[in-house]
C-alpha cells in the first residue's frame, strides 16, 4: 500500500487517526470494559451487517452503474465519485466483506460476485506483471489478496482460490524473506520490492497468518507437490518470532510500524491494523501449538489498543478515508476471533467482549446513516450524502458489524 511511500502521509488525518505516540491509558477506554446495560439483539446486528453489505454493493461495486457493466471492481468512492484503480489492497478487504456476508446469509447474490471479482481484480491491478496479473510491487498488498483468496476457498471449496493463494505466497511473498544473516534486519518479509529495504509490520503479520493457514488447510486443500506441510508452520513461526523480536514491545503490547535500511525502528507509528494482524497471527499459532505465550502476546496487543488507542470518547480515532480508513476494520476482524476463544480467562474475555460491543454500538447509533447504511469513518457523525463516501472507511464499518454477528455471547 502507499501509506509509507511519502513521509508527509504521517501528517494526514487518515494516518494520524490510527496512531498513538506513547499515550497513557484512557479513563474512557477503561469504562468500556464495564458491563453495558444496553445490549442489542443478534437480529439487530444482522440487520446492520446486511444493510452495510448491501450498501457496499449498491454504492461501490462498479458494474452496478450504467455504462460500467464490465467494471468488476470496487470503486474507491461511492456512486462513481472516485474511479482510481491505484488501490489494489482494498479490493481484498471488500471481497472479505462479501465472504462475510455470504457466510452469514447464504445469499446467492454474494456468491455470484466471486467469479466476477476474480476476473476484475487482476485486470485492474495497477502494477501486475506479464507472468502474473495478481502480482504487485507492494508485498503486503499481495498478502491481503492471498488472505481473501483463502477465505473464498473456505466458503466455497473452489480449489482454484487456495491454489492461487499458495502459489502467490510461495513465489512472491516468502521469497522476500531475509536473508537471515543480512544486517541490520536479519530476516523479515520486505514491504515493497522496488525501494531500499524496509521490513514492516504490515508485511510480516499477514505473512505469518498466511503461512499458518496454509499449514492448517494443507490436507483439506489436497495440496500436491511443492512445500511439505510442516514447512508452512516453520515459516509462520519464523516470521512471527522475527516480528515479535524486532517490532513488538513485549512490555506494553505496541507493534512498531517498521525497521528501515539503517536499522532504525519506527516506534512512533502504531497502527490498529498492525496490532490486529500481530494478535491474529499469535492467536493462530496458539491454536496450532497450544503454547500459551502466543495467547499472552495476543492479549497484550489487544489491551494496548483498548488502553492506549481509544481516546475518542472510549472508541478509536476517526479514520475518514485513505489507506488509514481500513486499519480499524482489520483489527476488528482478528480481535473478534480472539474474543471468541473460550480459553481466555473470564475477566479478559468479558473486558474484550464489552469493548467491541461498545465500539459497535457507538458506530451503529452515531456513525452509520440509518437510511443509506453508509459509514464514512467518523464515529460520531454519519455521512449526509450517498456520494463521496470512502470505500476504505465503509469497509471498516462493515467489518465491525460483521464481527458482531459472529461474536459469541458471554455465558
Amino acid at each position: 500500500m502507499r501509506k509509507m511511500l511519502l513521509l508527509v502521509l504521517a501528517l494526514t488525518v487518515s494516518a494520524s487517526a490510527q496512531m498513538t505516540m506513547a499515550a497513557e491509558p484512557t479513563t474512557a477506554a477503561a469504562e468500556t470494559a464495564k458491563s453495558s446495560s444496553k445490549q442489542k439483539s443478534a437480529k439487530y446486528w444482522n440487520k446492520m451487517a446486511e444493510g452495510m453489505s448491501q450498501a457496499l454493493i449498491d454504492r461501490f461495486w462498479g458494474a452496478n452503474f450504467y455504462g460500467f457493466d464490465k467494471r468488476y471492481y470496487f470503486n474507491y468512492g461511492s456512486n462513481l465519485s472516485n474511479l482510481t484503480t491505484n488501490h489494489y489492497w482494498p479490493q481484498a478487504h471488500a471481497m472479505d466483506v462479501v465472504v462475510d456476508a455470504y457466510m452469514r446469509s447464504g445469499k446467492k447474490q454474494y456468491l455470484d460476485l466471486y467469479p466476477l471479482w476474480w476476473e476484475g481484480a487482476p485486470k485492474f491491478n495497477f502494477s501486475g506483471r506479464r507472468e502474473d496479473a495478481w502480482w504487485n510491487v507492494f508485498v503486503d498488498d499481495m498478502e491481503w489478496i492471498v488472505l481473501a483468496q483463502i477465505r473464498m476457498w473456505e466458503s466455497t471449496g473452489e480449489k482454484k482460490y487456495i491454489e492461487k493463494a499458495r502459489q502467490m505466497y510461495d513465489q512472491w511473498i516468502w521469497t522476500t524473506w531475509g536473508p537471515e544473516d543480512e544486517a541490520p534486519w536479519y530476516g523479515g518479509i520486505t514491504w515493497k520490492t522496488d525501494v531500499a529495504k524496509s521490513k514492516n509490520a504490515c508485511s510480516n503479520g499477514p505473512a505469518a497468518l498466511i503461512a499458518a493457514r496454509l499449514y492448517n488447510f494443507y490436507d483439506k486443500a489436497g495440496f500436491v507437490g511443492g512445500k511439505a506441510k510442516e514447512e508452512y508452520l516453520s515459516e509462520a513461526k519464523k516470521i512471527y518470532h522475527w516480528l515479535r523480536k524486532v517490532l513488538f514491545d513485549a512490555k506494553r503490547g505496541a507493534v512498531a510500524d517498521s525497521i528501515n535500511g539503517r536499522g532504525q525502528v519506527n516506534r512512533r507509528w502504531i497502527f490498529t491494523y498492525n496490532q490486529g494482524t500481530f494478535l491474529g497471527a499469535a492467536h493462530e499459532l496458539y491454536k496450532i501449538t497450544g503454547d500459551k505465550q502466543y495467547l499472552d502476546d495476543a492479549v497484550l496487543a489487544a489491551n494496548y489498543v483498548i488502553e492506549h488507542m481509544s481516546n475518542n470518547r472510549g472508541v478509536l480515532e476517526d479514520a475518514a478515508g485513505g489507506d488509514g480508513g481500513l486499519f480499524h476494520g482489520i483489527f476488528f476482524r482478528y480481535f473478534v476471533k480472539l474474543i471468541n476463544d473460550e480459553t481466555l480467562d473470564t475477566a479478559t474475555r468479558t473486558k474484550f467482549h464489552n469493548y467491541l460491543t461498545h465500539l459497535a454500538t457507538s458506530m451503529a447509533e452515531n456513525g452509520i446513516n440509518p437510511k443509506t447504511y453508509l459509514y464514512g469513518g467518523k464515529w460520531w457523525d454519519a455521512p449526509k450524502s450517498v456520494t463521496g463516501v470512502p470505500l476504505t472507511s465503509h469497509l471498516s464499518g462493515c467489518m465491525l458489524m460483521e464481527a458482531m454477528c459472529v461474536l459469541k455471547p458471554l455465558e
